[in-house]
């Protein structure tokens, strides 16, 4: 089991239409500041990103946000929080946030949050790193998403045992659990061709 000291959170910068999406931010930030876990997030005071970090912070935890310059001058970073990293960039933003966790949790988002927990799964997937990933099905959110994934499988664009470390769940305290648990082995990516014939 690995120890999962710094959890990175990506979600949307909106608060969503499912009341849900915003309550469960606010009670994952709380949970995870009472279990210790470092927050890193991307540094923004609006929607899911500034429930999460308030959750942490109201419960007395470490919230690290990293924010390219560009929206901070906009002033969407958060004013309170234990370290705001500001970067030129959404490529340092990322390999930042990247480096300083052990683990990755996508809550509801947009393209935004796909393309950078994505980002992180494809380095699991291609051995670059160890850290787990997992999607935080907040009312059945990311149905539609796993369900296009196992096609993706199905139709050989992606091995079942990738798919398989991709974890996803609806309760927080149970899938952070098993981030912790979950054995990240090494799979050959490539996918052999079939005779077609």
């Amino acid at each position: 089991m690995r120890q999962i000291s710094s959890l990175c959170v990506y979600c949307g910068s909106s608060p969503g239409q499912d009341p849900a999406f915003l309550k469960t931010a606010t009670t994952l930030g709380v949970y995870l500041a009472e279990s210790g876990i470092r927050l890193v997030y991307g540094g923004g005071n609006v929607g899911l990103m500034g429930a999460v970090a308030d959750g942490a912070l109201s419960a007395g935890g470490e919230v690290f946000g990293v924010i390219p310059r560009g929206l901070a001058e906009k002033e969407l970073a958060h004013p309170g929080l234990t370290e705001l990293h500001t970067v030129s960039s959404m490529h340092e933003r990322k390999t930042m946030m990247a480096e300083l966790s052990d683990a990755f949790l996508a809550l509801p988002g947009g393209i935004g949050t796909m393309e950078e927990i994505f980002e992180v799964f494809t380095w699991t997937q291609l051995g670059f790193h160890s850290k787990p990933c997992g999607f935080l099905n907040v009312a059945g959110y990311y149905d539609d998403l796993f369900s296009f994934l196992q096609r993706m499988v199905d139709q050989r664009f992606l091995k079942q045992e990738h798919l398989d470390i991709l974890l996803t769940g609806e309760d927080h305290i149970t899938l952070i659990s098993r981030l912790a648990e979950v054995d990240i082995e090494t799979f050959d990516k490539w996918i052999d061709r079939k005779d077609q014939t």
